[in-house]
This record gives C-alpha cells, structure tokens and sequence, in this order.
C-alpha cells in the first residue's frame, strides 16, 4: 500500500489505495454536495465516494466490507458533538484511523428571483442551526431542522418553491442551481467540523477509548445525578467519556493509568480502545459538572 501524507489539519493516512489495487471506496453521510463529501476528499483525494443515508448505514457498509474507508463528523466548533457518532462508535467494531478538519462556511440559498424578504421559513441540518443563530434570528424566518440538508436543496430546487431558503454549502449551490442569498452566515468565522477516519483495522499508537463510570447515591465516586421527582432521590447514573491519549500502549505509565482507570468504570478499557494514529496536545484538565480530575491522578 502506498503512503498518504496530508496537509496540517489532516492527519497522516497509512493507505491510498484499496484491496486490489484499485481506488479506495471511502463511504459518507448525505448526497453530492454534503460537507461529509467535502472532508472525504480532503482526507483522500482520490477516492471512490460512496454517499449513505444514514449514519448507521455508514457503519455497516464498513463492517460488511463493502467499503474500504468511512469519514464521519463528530465534533463542531460552534454546534458541539454530534452525538449520535458517538454513540455508534461503541456499537460498531471500527476504528478511528485519522481526522480531518473542514471549515464550514455556510451559505443561505433560494431559488433564482426569491429575495430574502421573500422567505417565510429556512431549512437547514440541527448542527447548522446551532451554527448560524445570529443571522437566522435577525431574519425573522421560522427555522425548520431536517436530518439531509443537501436532499433538502435538492428538493426545493426540484419543487421551486418560494418562500424557503436553504442553508448549505456552495458546492450544493452549485450543483441543484440555486441563487445564494447570503455568504458566510455561520456565527463565526473559525468554524470548523472535526470528521473522524474510520476503518475496520487499528494503526497505532494513539488511542481513543470511551469508558463508562457508574455514580452511586450519597458514595465517592466522581459523578452524581438526581431524577426528575420532587423529593430528589438520588439515583444510579452511568456516564460514557471518550478518553483521548496520546501515549504508547506498550508505555508502564500508560499502562498505569489504564488500570487505574478501570478501576472507575464498569467496562474494561483495553476491550473499547479505539486505535488512532496522529496526535492532538492532551488535556490535562478534564472538568465536570461535579468533580475536577487532573492526568497525575490516574498515574
């Protein structure tokens, strides 16, 4: 296999080519247009796409091998986790391979002759609505979320409506034939999209691992709840962190702090390592709600 080397928001790929020689299929979430597609070809740039619908789907067609590569996002700047990876992530047999980061600039698009005071409502993913508030609000349009934002333009275009707009890429733009109201919109200009790498073996060494702690009413661990009753009752809670380390497994300090950290959790850590190869500054704080835990205490 040949080597990949990215640009600096975009971790090092160890793979180019597929199986047999040919191009990699590399799967995403959405249709032609998507920012998901835009990352995928940042993160190979000659790769055979593979949009799906969902999500899930994403991860499946990895799994059943029908597909070399999955670019998936996770996290956002403005709009935070997308947590429905997350969760998925723990579900599925994957690992996490590299990352790559996409600035998004969001474009607000109609249909050629609607103007802006023509729009009644705005469609766009929930993600964008989160990322472009400001501008949506001094609008005064109604905002409706919708999980494909770029089958929603391609609708709108299809159907010529008149009083919807579309927040989405210029690529989408481009491609369904709409007129672009507005550039730029998202809240601020350093937004960006973290999209993960994943694949069905691990390249080593960084890890990635979510591990779940347990909080249990009136003791000492880390993490309590109450539930929604008036008397306030404590009750059990489980938490799932995704832990990021940049560290060698085959390291005692790592090693360590690995079982230390089972200690807290209700999984073994070493059975949810997700293999990552490139690195990111650890943090050496990590803070909730109730509690302060500093790196030195799990070493």
């Amino acid at each position: 296999m040949a080597s990949l080397v990215l640009s600096n928001d975009t971790t090092p790929v160890d793979v180019y080519f597929g199986c047999h020689g040919n191009r990699l299929r590399v799967a995403y979430q959405g249709v032609e247009g998507a920012y998901s597609e835009s990352a995928a070809m940042k993160a190979y740039p000659n790769y055979e796409p593979i949009p799906c619908e969902h999500f899930e789907t994403v991860f499946e067609v990895v799994e059943h091998e029908l597909v070399d590569r999955a670019v998936l996002p996770f996290e956002n700047s403005l709009g935070g986790s997308i947590h429905r990876n997350y969760d998925l992530i723990l579900r599925h047999k994957l690992h996490i391979i590299g990352e790559v980061r996409l600035s998004i600039r969001h474009c607000l698009m109609a249909n050629h002759g609607v103007k802006l005071d023509d729009l009644k409502r705005v469609l766009k993913h929930p993600q964008g609505l989160a990322q472009c508030e400001h501008m949506l609000t001094k609008l005064g349009v109604a905002r409706e979320a919708v999980d494909d934002i770029v089958g929603a333009a391609q609708f709108m275009a299809s159907h010529q409506l008149q009083d919807t707009g579309v927040v989405a890429s210029s690529k989408a733009a481009e491609i369904y034939g709409l007129n672009i109201l507005a550039r730029d919109i998202q809240d601020k200009s350093d937004n960006v999209t973290r999209f993960f790498m994943l694949a069905r073996d691990p390249v080593i060494p960084r890890t990635d691992m979510p591990f779940k702690i347990e909080s249990r009413p009136g003791g000492c661990m880390p993490l309590r709840g109450a539930n929604d009753n008036a008397n306030g009752i404590l009750k059990y809670f489980e938490y799932f962190f995704h832990l990021e380390l940049e560290a060698s497994t085959t390291d005692q300090n790592t090693k360590n702090a690995l079982v230390n950290l089972e200690d807290f959790s209700s999984n073994s850590i070493t059975d949810l390592m997700k293999f990552y190869k490139g690195c990111q500054p650890p943090q050496h704080i990590v803070q909730t709600r109730d509690c302060q835990c500093h790196e030195d205490d799990f070493l």
